[in-house]
């Protein structure tokens, strides 16, 4: 079960960081859905709920592209975990390669999510609006613009985490707050 003293650790360190009042909602809705992708064994819940509720901790720096990697910095300053800061790190979208990184002015690291937490967590705030659940259809609407590569790259995330629920995931759900 999901403590809530678990999370109100998570929220102070977002306070501390000095993330506002929505970035901290919008962290408690996407981690809602990423417990929703739980699968036990082969998922960490811990791990699942740290990397979901300070994914964008580093809005409390900048609210533009390089949120992610100062969030990742952020944490890895304050002696989080690895796990924790790649989750942090690899969150934008369904993930950026180095390259495409260093196009966007960003540092050139892979960004591309690869365990299931960091997917999961990836593929969760790709579906909250604030602290609205939205569809797919939706948010492929809103990356029209991204080039086909990356628009695919979101709905194939997107597939792999809705197999983690219908397998067995939202189990997370059971006892949230």
């Amino acid at each position: 079960m999901d403590m809530p003293h678990q999370r109100d650790s998570w929220r102070r360190v977002l306070e501390e960081a000095g993330c506002g009042r929505d970035v901290i909602k919008h962290c408690d809705a996407v981690c809602d859905l990423a417990l929703a992708y739980l699968v036990p064994g082969i998922m960490d819940r811990d791990l699942l709920i740290a990397g979901a509720m300070l994914h964008d901790i580093g809005r409390s720096r900048t609210h533009g592209l390089f949120h992610a990697q100062a969030g990742a910095s952020y944490c890895r300053e304050i002696g989080l975990s690895e796990e924790i800061a790649r989750i942090v790190e690899c969150h934008l979208g369904a993930g950026l390669t180095a390259d495409e990184c260093t196009i966007l002015r960003l540092l050139p690291i892979d960004c591309i999510p690869r365990t299931p937490e960091e997917k999961a967590v990836a593929s969760a705030d790709n579906l909250v609006s604030g602290t609205r659940v939205t569809g797919i259809e939706e948010r492929l609407m809103h990356a029209v613009f991204l080039p086909r590569k990356i628009r695919r790259r979101f709905f194939r995330l997107w597939t792999e985490m809705e197999l983690f629920r219908d397998c067995g995931g939202g189990n997370g759900r059971a006892g949230l707050e």
